[in-house]
Order: C-alpha cells, then sequence, then structure tokens
C-alpha cells in the first residue's frame, strides 16, 4: 500500500503539497500540479490512514454534528425537512474542505460525556441551544463550537443564525398590509431567549405599530409537525373572528392547510396563512405556501466554512453571522376587503 511520502515523491513535490491537495487546500497549488497529484492518487487508490494520521497530529477532521434530543417532538432529525437541507449544506462544504460529519442527537449531558468520551471530534456544530446545563457541558470539551439559530451569547462560541424578530415583523406586517387584522400566532412552545421568542416579539411589535391590540387568545403552540397542524386547523376553522395565521414553520402551515380543508373552509378564501423556513413542503400545499425565506443549506455551508476556516488557523473570523430573511409571496393570502 503506498504512502503519501510515495505519492510525493513520484509526483515531485513535498509530503505538505499533495497532503494540501488531499484536504482541498489546493488554492496555491498549481493546476497541472493538483491533476497530476490526484492521476497518482487514482492510479495507486491511495486512501489516507485517517488513524495513524489523529495519532501523530492527534486531529481527527471529524466535525460532530449534534442535535440535542427534545423528547416530545415525534419526528427524527433526519425526517425533519428543515434539518435535511441544513445537513446536506454542512455535509457538501464539509468535503470540499477534507472534513468528516458524524450526525449524533443526544438527549442530555450524560450522553454527551459519552460520545466525548468514544469519539474525537476537531469541532462542534449545534442547533438551538439554550444558555443550561447542556452547553456549560460543552464548554467544557473545549472543542470549537458553531451554534446555528442560537440566541446564546458567548465569546468562546460562533453564531448564525436568521433576523428572527424581523422575520416574525416582516410576516404579520404582509398579513396586515393585505386587510388582515384578527391574526392568529402558531408556533411550537415558545422558550426564552430562543428563536420562537424572537419571531412572536416581532409579530406583537407589528400589531402594535399598526394600533392593533395582542390578544392572547390568538396564541396557539404545538409541536411542530403535520399532525399537530392539521389538528390545530380544525380547530381554527371553528373560529369566526380570525382572518389569518403566521405559522412559524411551514411544515406546520402546511398541516394548518390541509386541517382547514378537512372542516371545508378554504385558503385563503376563509383563511389566509404565511409560513416561515421556504421548505420544499411550502410549495406542495395547495393553494402554494407565502412564507418567509431563509437559505437553509446556505445557513449550513456557511457553519462548515467557518469551523474549517478557524480549524485552518484563519482569525479575525465574525463570532456572530445574520442571514438574511425575505417574504416569497405564493397563493396562501389574499387581498381582504
Amino acid at each position: 500500500m503506498p504512502t503519501i511520502k510515495d505519492i510525493a515523491n513520484e509526483a515531485d513535490v513535498s509530503v505538505t503539497t499533495v497532503s494540501n491537495v488531499i484536504h482541498g487546500r489546493s488554492s496555491r497549488v498549481a493546476r497541472k500540479t493538483v491533476d497530476r497529484i490526484n492521476a497518482l492518487i487514482r492510479k495507486h487508490n491511495y486512501t489516507p490512514n485517517l488513524s495513524a494520521r489523529a495519532l501523530v497530529s492527534k486531529s481527527s477532521r471529524i466535525i460532530g454534528v449534534i442535535n440535542h434530543l427534545i423528547q416530545s417532538q415525534p419526528i427524527s432529525f433526519f425526517q425533519d425537512p428543515f434539518h435535511s437541507t441544513l445537513l446536506g449544506g454542512i455535509e457538501k462544504k464539509l468535503r470540499e474542505r477534507g472534513y468528516y460529519m458524524m450526525v449524533r442527537t443526544v438527549a442530555d449531558e450524560v450522553d454527551l460525556y459519552s460520545l466525548f468520551n468514544n469519539w474525537n471530534f476537531d469541532g462542534l456544530i449545534l442547533t438551538g441551544l439554550f444558555k443550561d446545563s447542556f452547553f456549560a457541558r460543552l464548554l467544557k470539551a473545549k472543542k470549537p463550537i458553531v451554534l446555528l439559530d442560537s440566541y446564546i451569547k458567548n465569546n468562546k462560541v460562533f453564531n448564525i443564525r436568521l433576523d428572527d424578530y424581523k422575520g416574525g415583523f416582516m410576516a404579520t406586517q404582509y398579513l396586515i398590509d393585505k386587510g388582515h387584522r384578527d391574526i392568529v400566532f402558531a408556533s411550537p412552545p415558545i422558550q426564552r431567549h430562543g428563536v420562537i421568542e424572537e419571531r412572536f416579539r416581532g409579530y406583537k411589535a407589528a400589531l402594535k405599530i399598526n394600533n392593533i391590540p395582542y390578544l392572547p387568545e390568538n396564541l396557539y403552540q404545538q409541536e411542530i409537525t403535520l399532525g399537530e397542524g392539521i389538528a390545530l386547523g380544525r380547530v381554527l376553522g371553528s373560529r369566526k373572528d380570525i382572518s389569518a395565521v403566521f405559522a412559524t414553520a411551514d411544515i406546520l402551515a402546511a398541516g394548518i392547510i390541509s386541517g382547514l380543508t378537512q372542516v371545508k373552509k378554504q385558503v385563503p378564501g376563509d383563511i389566509s396563512i404565511i409560513g416561515f423556513d421556504d421548505i420544499y413542503y411550502s410549495q406542495a400545499t395547495s393553494p402554494p405556501l407565502t412564507t418567509i425565506h431563509q437559505d437553509m443549506e446556505e445557513k449550513g455551508t456557511v457553519a462548515a466554512a467557518l469551523m474549517a476556516d478557524y480549524l485552518e488557523g484563519k482569525r479575525k473570523l465574525p463570532h456572530s453571522i445574520i442571514m438574511p430573511v425575505k417574504v416569497v409571496e405564493r397563493n396562501s393570502v389574499k387581498q381582504k376587503k
């Protein structure tokens, strides 16, 4: 079995150059040299010995993408269309940069401790964390951490998130601009200092600026699943005093549309609805869903690139990145007369 040194000798380059080409760090290597090295790698079926390299460098090139399990959620991390798109962006960029992705769901600090004892991660990417004992245990691992969709402020971690307040405001203002005043806010349980709390703040701010009173009976909190959404749609279909719904996730909005249809309510004829995320579901609903767009794949790509940049020694990296949001108009909201 050839070694990296054998490849370097045959290509008449240094071992470092071969290593850079293998791991996607070839921007400063001549194109002809890159092609020659890759041809030799294919010729000899060369595969880097990751275990041996890890023992020498103490680097595994494995990035852990960890989901902190929420027990009440009936679907897995992979089944959620939002997270599957996010994972795709992370994996693609890590692969381009010569890293490997390991996805794991963990329930608590004990599970996390066991994971760290059995695997040597170079870095960690996590979604939706709060400042609690779980986060405190993460910091003890002393690994680079990129948080997605989290409002934890800590200079030891990187943060990538949306302007969720703006997204909530935009969704509600869009409905108001269409003539709606009796607007339901539908979301998963609102947690303090979380994404949904920010979107809820945006919702209430849009009501206030338009002199529309906030009514507690227009707040509905449940898990984000099609089933929960369908059940909520049936409930909302019985109300005569509302004309629009802001659902903080497209999958929830899709369920609400289905539930409304089951009780003979038309969307947007009887009730208008706007979602959040712009997942592929939003184009498959009937009617297609007007929603707040965020680029989930790009968010994953940015997270992976930031992690790779840090591990490769780049400094002066941004500790907080806020991704843009925008309204995507389809056919689920009508102009109210």
